[in-house]
């Protein structure tokens, strides 16, 4: 067994290479406007830029990590790693769009081969009396390195060019090979089974198909041909998935029937929410701060941190409270709180109270969250076996994945449609081409102002006081749907902490 300097150092090595993937998720949003002049793009295609890596990464977590249980999780980690270094430099100097499309599916690739090896490393090496802290230190980077990534993508930008974003991934791999090469032991587990790859390929295609419809729908309509598609394949594949492995029993790649256990359903049904809410909320967050409060996108970013420092505190907090008062308990003070960090933004939102209208919302939402995501992270990785880690850390992350983009077309659509149906009331005497302008977006409305004349306080006031409708709509939908979940734990979740 590694002693305490040693697993400090392992831990500090899968948490640098879980940071460089989950900073390369969102950290291209903030370089949309660069990237479509520097390659002549569309916004669809660079949307795609943007969402092909969350695409490949979440289609392959679940092969990849069963394949990195059967032959061995440093090796996996290293080739993880050395993959997305390389993608992230090719796309750092990508000369035209088709490239950066085909460099981010590699990374894509690599990421889905480093994330959940990070927490099965963890699982599989730590003793049961530090594995609660670590997995802690874990979530809380999964949960807050998106928005830290974000900040110091914007901080690139600003600062020097938007292919220096590339720069941060690149750099936190080298650290993370380094640090993998010298200190984190190898693991593996020996199966009399054959690989499962007809579950494998099913459940990508499954996993494919419901994250395209998520991401596109909103860009494309729910009732797109091409939606519809996604839609239908994602269903018949999560349905085949599911059949399959009832079929395969002990050579399933997943054993479902497991999903009947409180702690994989309880675990997995919270983690798919809260990241589902957070990432919803910072979708919206970022329109009050630019177009509401008129910030810049550095200092909008910047704004987001304190939810995102009080969320990695609490993950550290979690496991203590947790092992005192048990894992359903802490899980469900964990989205009580998140929900009503929502409320708060809900009632207390408004143009003129600006950004103090809504820390202390967000302060709460932080530590919610936190709360609720680490006792969920161990309720799934204690439900499945030894052998089987690599795949209950894949299940983690597919369900956040998923989560996150539920999220973001779930709160996304509920402030679009709530702007819009506030707005029309409030266009009266604006001139139409103005006002067609302001019913697109609050964003649309500031553009519009400029050539309003005379009309543009009013423009401006009409679009803000809806955006506030809007946003008041997305946040409690969001606190309904925390206490159907906290329903839900309160009478189903774990009994006790995971081992």
């Amino acid at each position: 067994m590694p002693d305490a300097r040693r697993l400090r150092t392992i831990l500090t090595a899968v948490c640098i290479a879980l940071m460089a993937v989950i900073a390369s998720v969102s950290g291209l949003n903030v370089a949309q406007t660069h990237m479509a002049v520097a390659f002549g793009a569309s916004q669809s295609t660079v949307l795609w830029i943007i969402n092909v890596y969350t695409l490949a990464l979440a289609a392959l977590l679940l092969p990849l990590g069963a394949l990195g249980d059967r032959w061995g999780r440093k090796p996996m980690l290293v080739a993880g790693l050395g993959l997305f270094g390389a993608a992230s430099v090719v796309a750092g100097l990508a000369p035209t769009a088709e490239v950066m499309l085909a460099a981010r599916v590699a990374a894509g690739t690599g990421a889905a081969m480093i994330m959940p090896i990070t927490l099965a490393v963890i699982t599989s090496t730590f003793p049961e009396e530090r594995r609660g802290k670590a997995i802690g230190v874990w979530t809380g980077v999964a949960g807050g390195g998106g928005i830290l990534g974000m900040f110091l993508s914007a901080l690139l930008v600003d600062v020097a060019d938007w292919r220096w974003l590339f720069v941060l991934p690149v750099v936190l791999v080298a650290v993370a090979l380094a640090t993998t090469l010298r200190s984190v032991p190898n693991s593996r587990e020996r199966s009399r089974h054959t690989f499962d790859t007809v579950g494998a390929l099913v459940s990508a295609v499954a996993v494919v198909g419901l994250i395209f419809v998520l991401q596109e729908g909103p860009e494309r309509g729910w009732t797109a041909p091409a939606t519809l598609t996604g839609l239908a394949v994602g269903l018949v594949g999560a349905v085949g998935f599911v059949a399959w492995e009832l079929r395969r029993a002990d050579a399933s790649l997943l054993d479902v029937r497991l999903f009947r256990e409180r702690g994989l359903a309880g675990g997995s049904l919270t983690l798919l929410v809260v990241f589902g809410v957070q990432a919803g909320v910072a979708v919206v967050l970022f329109p009050f701060f630019q177009a509401v409060l008129g910030w810049s996108g550095l200092l909008s970013t910047l704004a987001l941190m304190p939810m995102a420092v009080t969320m990695m505190a609490a993950s550290g907090l979690a496991p203590r409270l947790a092992a005192r008062g048990g894992a359903r308990s802490t899980m469900a003070l964990g989205i009580a709180l998140a929900g009503g960090g929502l409320a708060l933004m809900a009632l207390f939102v408004s143009a003129d109270g600006g950004y103090l209208s809504l820390l202390p919302g967000m302060l709460a939402m932080g530590l919610g969250m936190g709360l609720s995501m680490t006792p969920s992270t161990e309720a799934i990785t204690g439900s499945l076996p030894r052998e089987k880690q690599g795949v209950a850390s894949a299940l983690n992350d597919v369900t956040r994945e998923l989560g996150t983009a539920l999220g973001v077309a779930m709160l996304g659509a509920l402030l679009t449609s709530g702007y819009r149906a506030a707005i029309d009331d409030r266009l009266h005497g604006v001139p139409h081409g103005s006002a067609d302008a302001a019913r697109e977006g609050v964003a649309n409305a500031v553009e519009a102002a400029d050539a309003a004349g005379p009309h543009a306080p009013r423009l401006l006031h009409a679009a803000q006081q809806s955006f506030v409708d809007g946003w008041q709509q997305a946040m409690w939908t969001g606190v309904a749907v925390m206490a159907v979940l906290l329903v839900a734990i309160a009478a189903r979740g774990p009994r006790a902490t995971q081992g």
